[in-house]
């Protein structure tokens, strides 16, 4: 007799009692029961959601929902068995066979739209997915678990079942050609996803469905707490991935982590990921990160797969290029802006305006050194209208710290007509990030701004969580790589060489290495303004009569790396109160000094070192000469220091954080080439013809060719070095964006 239950209307969260038995059975599997009732004596214990159990045909579903529902003491139901069957009175071949696929799908789909149960594991059958009504219907009784099972692990299943024709299946078409076109429907519906290794047993895949039912069902499973936090526990407001992608910086001046830290992926799911594509990789790696209760699933891939699209000049998104011996280079410089900024803020705007709150405006204020501000132009730049109407953008650059195409690029946005501006300041980036970080520890500023401007302050500087985040995966994307070209196999070292200024890119890396890549060593690697190199040598952090020096490589001109501070709270365990001493210290006297044992945690995990002027552009003339590949002067930067400090028995990757495009001065200088044009468009031409690789950025060369037409770049603001002018340009940016009168 078939069980009917009453559905529920709408989504809600799992009941916490549900989540209670969720932690008891991991901890106490309950015994194995040959019961088929969908009737439980728990069921009102437990809630009224449906654990629904998503895959292709193979992927063990009716299997792993069986022992599911054993572990959680729930009925089960199998869509073919107990639904399908039993209203059609004939098994799911006969019928297939009877009706035909095309027929078969939809009246498939009518008899789960007349279906309805609550508290239960549900096993769907492979084609569910494929009718829209029916998944709209199911997924309003609860929670839909995609069982992401290895292609070759599902087509050895199918094989050993004699199964050689499934739903859809066209004459001609191969079982592997139905799976491919499924995904999609799989990915549209899932609220969560369990990536199945190759060779995965069902009790092994159970165990990972109760993980993913427990997270969701538990939103504190993924809080963040401040790097200056004492770790007491608080009677307040969690803070969620919302809050800190809209906050920015926490309010005691730490910055935001995860309070659990990063998840930890096995080899067998790592290795599910090497023929994925770079959109797909972020997706699985993301999904991980952030709570589907902030940013859900479908939302998500959305997000990525605008972010990491046509937008991008090479399709790979962060392609690994050999270099020389045993040195790679990972290109990032393939997005808009042309620098490795870009990877991330394609994709951060899109999760700021997701978590925006509807009640008031937000100003995002931006430092740069060079790349970040046009890389925060552009991605805010490609918001929906209703987002960029409440979110205006203001970009702070050292005047004559960038070079003119970096300051071409952030002035050809917006103007000072619209929610975006660049305005520079005749002083360094230091000045600047400590001007922005100091507005948002103001609290009568920030009061002000709220109270008589509906304005709320965020930034996008790598400070931001939801900035640092992305860099993570193309890291992880970067090892994927080599596995799938034959590089290393899974487990190998590399290790991994980051051009370093704020620290967030040798940090995003620390954390791919959190998440099972097995990176031995992060090497940071800096210009003259080696602040960064001293204190791994000494251990003592002084900026006291320290000056800024400029140099070929600006986007690394900086002092103050405000992501070391995070590094520190992981290699102390967590330890906030070390945390706040050290960088309290900072703020206050320009100085600490670590202890020896925090300094030889530091040392384990990364090195660092700086190269001269000289040698900079020395490797860039090296390289060229040898292979053709003409490195920015930041990638040079980690050339150098690599081939000083890498000892050379595992692969080294090193950040192309720029295309030379960018640099083009620099280029000529270090080539040794007479007679540079003055055009720079023409001097991008020029470069183009001399490297073979790789080939001239396209944006760079527009925004160059459209600047040399008179189009672009006829002036910009500028404002004093000082703090009360740069709070003036906020207000003036506020009153212009939020505040005119139409």
């Amino acid at each position: 007799m078939q069980h009917l239950f009453k559905a529920r209307v709408g989504k809600m969260p799992l009941s916490m009692a549900l989540l209670n038995a969720l932690r008891a059975v991991r901890r106490y599997p309950s015994p194995l029961s040959t019961s088929k009732s969908w009737l439980s004596t728990k069921a009102s214990l437990l809630g009224d959601q449906n654990i629904l159990l998503m895959g292709a045909p193979g992927a063990g579903k009716t299997t792993v929902g069986r022992i599911v529902a054993r572990r959680l003491g729930l009925p089960v139901i199998d869509v073919d068995d107990d639904v399908l069957e039993a209203e059609w009175k004939m098994p799911v071949a006969a019928k297939l066979a009877a009706v035909g696929g095309e027929r078969f799908l939809e009246e498939e789909g009518q008899a789960l739209c007349n279906f309805s149960a609550s508290g239960c594991v549900v096993s769907l059958t492979g084609s569910n997915p494929l009718h829209a009504a029916a998944m709209r219907r199911l997924k309003e009784s609860g929670l839909v678990v995609y069982l992401d099972v290895d292609g070759e692990d599902i087509l050895q299943r199918l094989g050993a079942m004699k199964v050689n024709r499934i739903v859809g299946q066209e004459a001609g078409a191969s079982v592997r050609d139905i799976l491919l076109r499924r995904k999609p429907f799989y990915e549209k519906w899932l609220d969560v996803r369990v990536l199945c290794g190759r060779g995965a047993a069902a009790e092994e895949v159970a165990e990972k469905v109760l993980e993913a039912v427990e997270r969701y069902g538990d939103r504190d499973a993924d809080t963040f707490v401040s790097t200056r936090s004492a770790g007491a526990a608080s009677s307040g407001p969690k803070t969620r991935f919302g809050d800190v992608v809209i906050e920015g910086l926490a309010a005691d001046g730490g910055l935001y982590v995860p309070k659990r830290g990063f998840p930890k992926m096995d080899a067998p799911e790592w290795l599910r990921l090497v023929d994925m594509s770079y959109p797909e990789r972020a997706l699985v790696l993301l999904e991980k990160c952030i709570h589907p209760s902030e940013v859900s699933a479908s939302d998500l891939r959305t997000m990525v797969f605008k972010a990491y699209g046509s937008n991008f000049s090479s399709e790979a998104v962060a392609p690994v290029k050999h270099l020389h011996r045993n040195q790679y280079v990972q290109e990032l410089f393939h997005g808009p802006t042309a620098s490795f900024k870009d990877l991330a803020l394609q994709l951060m705007p899109q999760l700021f305006a997701h978590c925006l709150p509807q009640m008031c405006n937000y100003l995002v204020l931006v430092a740069t050194s060079g790349d970040t501000g046009s890389a925060v132009l552009d991605g805010f730049a490609r918001l929906d209208a209703d987002a960029a109407r409440r979110t205006g953008v203001l970009v702070f650059f050292p005047e004559d710290g960038v070079n003119e195409t970096q300051k071409l690029q952030m002035t050809s946005h917006g103007g000072g007509d619209d929610n975006a501006r660049a305005v520079g300041v005749p002083s360094d980036f230091d000045f600047c990030q400590r001007s922005v970080k100091r507005m948002f520890g103001a609290s009568g500023l920030t009061g002000h701004l709220a109270v008589e401007h509906g304005t709320v302050l965020s930034t996008a500087n790598s400070i931001n969580w939801a900035r640092l985040l992305p860099q993570v995966v193309y890291h992880c994307s970067a090892y994927l790589d080599l596995c799938r070209d034959g590089v290393v196999a899974f487990g190998d070292p590399v290790d991994v060489c980051v051009p370093s200024g704020n620290f967030g890119n040798a940090m995003s890396a620390v954390y791919a290495k959190r998440m099972g890549v097995p990176i031995r060593t992060v090497i940071c690697a800096s210009n003259h303004n080696r602040v960064l190199a001293d204190f791994f040598a000494t251990g003592e952090y002084d900026l006291r009569g320290r000056r800024l020096e400029p140099s070929r490589s600006p986007a690394i001109d900086i002092l103050k790396s405000s992501n070391l501070e995070r590094f520190v709270h992981h290699v102390s365990d967590g330890d906030g109160r070390v945390v706040a001493e050290l960088f309290g210290g900072l703020d206050a006297r320009r100085h600490f000094r670590a202890a020896e044992p925090l300094l030889r945690r530091m040392r384990r995990e990364a090195r660092a070192g700086w190269c001269s002027e000289g040698e900079c552009l020395a490797a860039v003339r090296s390289v060229h000469a040898q292979t053709g590949y003409l490195m920015d002067p930041h990638t040079a930067v980690a050339k150098v220091v690599a081939d000083e400090l890498q000892d050379g028995s595992c692969p080294v990757v090193l950040a192309a954080t720029a295309h030379y495009g960018k640099f083009a001065p620099a280029a000529f200088e270090a080539l040794r080439i007479q007679n540079a044009p003055e055009d720079p468009a023409e001097q991008l031409r020029r470069l183009g013809a001399t490297a073979a690789a790789p080939r001239p950025h396209g944006g760079v060369t527009a925004c160059l060719e459209e600047s040399a037409g008179g189009q672009r770049g006829r002036g910009h603001a500028t404002c004093q070095a000082d703090y009360g002018a740069l709070v003036e340009e906020v207000e003036r940016m506020i009153q212009d964006s939020f505040l005119k009168v139409v």
